[in-house]
């Protein structure tokens, strides 16, 4: 999956994320499982143009806040790919804005980066945005590219204007409210 999707990127560049200079057996077996990827028999030739660079954990965090440009498309093991993606989220604003999906080759699942949050359930401060581009990325990934768009400008827009936001991002409005907002949008 990380292949495929640095493979459609422009700069196709994919970033492994491991700590195998501690963890050599655990994360060395996944650092070279992604490396022999583009060899193996059946999709040999298929990934020749993505750029394949390493980076431990503790550093990749480091330099995502200090260069996010460098990164492309990251593939790590679960426990690296949260503390990477909470990361992420400081850097754009909020949890609230950062969707996720789990795919697999016969299923694909979206959720927002923070999962459920249960800790501010029913208070209506949630941010929907995530999990509205986590739909977007869900879409995306099963062909219905034109759908995803149309979700990512709404949100785009919700968020450019600033007047409908909730509490994360320095808003007063409801879950509802942005949700509505979102589906105005549309």
């Amino acid at each position: 999956m990380a292949f495929e999707l640095a493979n459609s990127r422009l700069r196709k560049h994919l970033t492994i994320i491991h700590k195998s200079n501690v963890l050599s057996i655990t994360d060395g077996l996944f650092r070279e499982t992604v490396r022999a990827v583009p060899s193996l028999p059946a999709i040999s030739g298929k990934y020749d143009g993505v750029t394949i660079a390493e980076q431990l954990v503790d550093s990749a965090v480091y330099r995502l806040f200090r260069e996010p440009e460098i990164f492309d498309v990251m593939v790590a093991p679960n426990l690296y790919g949260d503390i990477l993606s909470d990361a992420a989220a400081a850097l754009v604003g909020s949890l609230g804005l950062i969707p996720s999906i789990n795919a697999g080759d016969k299923f694909v699942m979206g959720e927002p980066v923070h999962g459920s949050a249960p800790d501010i359930e029913g208070k209506g401060i949630a941010n929907p945005l995530a999990s509205i581009r986590s739909a977007a990325l869900m879409l995306r990934h099963l062909g219905y590219t034109k759908g995803a768009d149309r979700l990512d400008v709404a949100v785009d827009q919700v968020i450019r204007e600033g007047k409908v936001l909730t509490p994360d991002l320095k808003g007063t409005s409801t879950t509802k409210e942005v949700l509505h907002a979102v589906l105005g949008k549309l």
